[in-house]
């Protein structure tokens, strides 16, 4: 696995690895994943969800990675990882081509049937593959589909100003709250002028966009974990479950339901 005692000296391993992508070899289960302490890599990560639900924590955003999507961590950004609900994932490491067209920054990326296809077989790849024989083409074929996935805003950004920080954590702690923007800007002593102002600055949304993405992040991670639309709805402090489902649609495109749906097929 992994996400053992020996992950630093792991990572230092898979870093002097002399390929351009070598395979973690093992499916990660949501016991270990809630041990990934805060660590980085000189290569690459591409972290595909199979089952579950995966969060990637870095220092300004919380990127959330539901089946059949996967996150892509550039080399040497700090980050921790842990799951909700039951999860199976698979790592790869990559230290990229010269001129691969491959993303610059931390981001969700939607995983076709054929991409996934991919990374399951991947997965098997002996850790020295012959470069130059099929293991080293289907590898050429991966940052190819790497580099045309669609990427997906699914992400918390995290303020940092000390007092936005708290304002996150009291959102999360009480997401059903419905006070008005001027009472949250009380409570972390700033003016609603202020609070609009910072947010502005500090995660380019209003106050009310940033909430609904916080309710976009709790919402995939209580749906994965098996609970209905309506019990999700109302946990979030929604009147009904259909202006849940419209507020999820104006957000992510679609209903919860198919998304889902699409997600595990």
């Amino acid at each position: 696995m992994m996400y053992v005692d020996a992950h630093c000296d792991w990572l230092a391993y898979v870093d002097e690895i002399p390929r351009a992508l070598v395979a973690a070899n093992a499916v990660a289960s949501l016991e270990t994943l809630e041990q990934s302490p805060r660590h980085r890599h000189q290569k690459a990560q591409l972290l595909f969800t199979v089952r579950g639900v995966i969060n990637c924590e870095v220092e300004d955003a919380v990127w959330i990675v539901p089946p059949q999507c996967a996150v892509w961590i550039p080399g040497g950004l700090p980050h921790t990882v842990f799951g909700s609900g039951e999860v199976e994932c698979i790592s790869l490491f990559i230290e990229p081509p010269e001129a691969p067209n491959l993303p610059n920054e931390c981001c969700t990326i939607t995983v076709s049937s054929f991409f996934s296809h991919l990374l399951l077989r991947a997965n098997e790849l002996p850790e020295l593959y012959d470069v130059d024989g099929p293991d080293g083409r289907i590898v050429s074929v991966i940052f190819d589909e790497l580099a045309a996935a669609p990427v997906e805003d699914i992400r918390l950004p995290i303020p940092g100003d000390p007092r936005l920080k708290k304002l996150t954590d009291l959102l999360i702690a009480a997401p059903a709250d419905h006070a008005t923007v001027a009472e949250w800007a009380s409570r972390v002593a700033l003016s609603e002028r202020s609070l609009s102002r910072m947010l502005a600055e500090e995660v380019g949304m209003s106050f009310g966009r940033w909430r609904r993405q916080l309710h976009i992040v709790l919402a995939l991670r209580q749906l994965s974990a098996g609970q209905t639309v309506k019990a999700v709805a109302m946990d979030l402090g929604y009147e009904s479950a259909s202006s849940f489902v419209t507020m999820f649609r104006k957000m992510v495109g679609k209903p919860p339901s198919r998304y889902l749906l699409e997600r595990r097929r």
